[in-house]
């Protein structure tokens, strides 16, 4: 490893694939409060974040299991549905505790057009809480509402139903089709309103 005077280490987290330096540094110039979006193999995180000098405050925190737990949510804890609802939630509890803006923060991961993380970032937009973002790079409408999800499920159960019984075996275990998604995600956002 480190054999010559010339070797540098990087930092800890760096190494782990964790921190961008570099980016963090420009995001806690700016003064503003970060809206970290990270996403898990499982769920999707939205967490509205304070850079303080003995460590990093969370003013605010979504989680996408809280759509299951409070809202009834029966898809997909971390699918662009769920990723949009969780950032909406976020916003929503931001607003209400005084937040008006904060700037976004994606971490490692790649900015890739109508991503779930533009999709949480969508959420939030939505909500009411300020960030500088382009609107080019959100999902479209269909894609938040799970119109692909209704389509993909509708083309499995046509040409193969025991793939479709495998791929959605969760949906069918908490006894939701797929096909409902649109219908679904809308109840779940009236929930989540209503709440606040």
């Amino acid at each position: 490893m480190a054999r010559s005077g010339r070797y540098k280490v990087p930092f800890k987290r760096r190494r782990k694939g964790l921190t961008n330096y570099y980016k963090r540094k420009k995001l806690v110039l700016s003064g503003k409060p970060r809206l970290a979006i990270r996403k898990t193999n499982k769920y999707i995180i939205v967490q509205i974040i304070d850079a303080r000098p003995e460590g990093d405050r969370i003013l605010v925190a979504g989680h996408s299991s809280e759509l299951a737990h409070k809202y009834g949510w029966k898809g997909d804890l971390n699918n662009t549905p769920a990723a949009y609802l969780t950032g909406f939630l976020a916003g929503l509890k931001a607003i209400k505790n005084g937040i008006s803006e904060a700037i976004a923060d994606i971490g490692l991961h790649r900015p890739v057009k109508g991503c779930r993380v533009f999709a949480a970032l969508k959420g939030a937009v939505d909500a009411g809480l300020q960030v500088p973002h382009d609107k080019s790079i959100f999902p479209s409408e269909d894609r938040i509402k799970g119109l692909h999800i209704v389509n993909y499920a509708k083309n499995l159960k046509e040409i193969d139903p025991s793939a479709f019984e495998r791929q959605f075996s969760k949906y069918i275990e908490r006894g939701f089709d797929p096909e409902n998604m649109p219908q679904h995600f809308e109840e779940t956002l009236e929930k989540i309103k209503q709440s606040f």
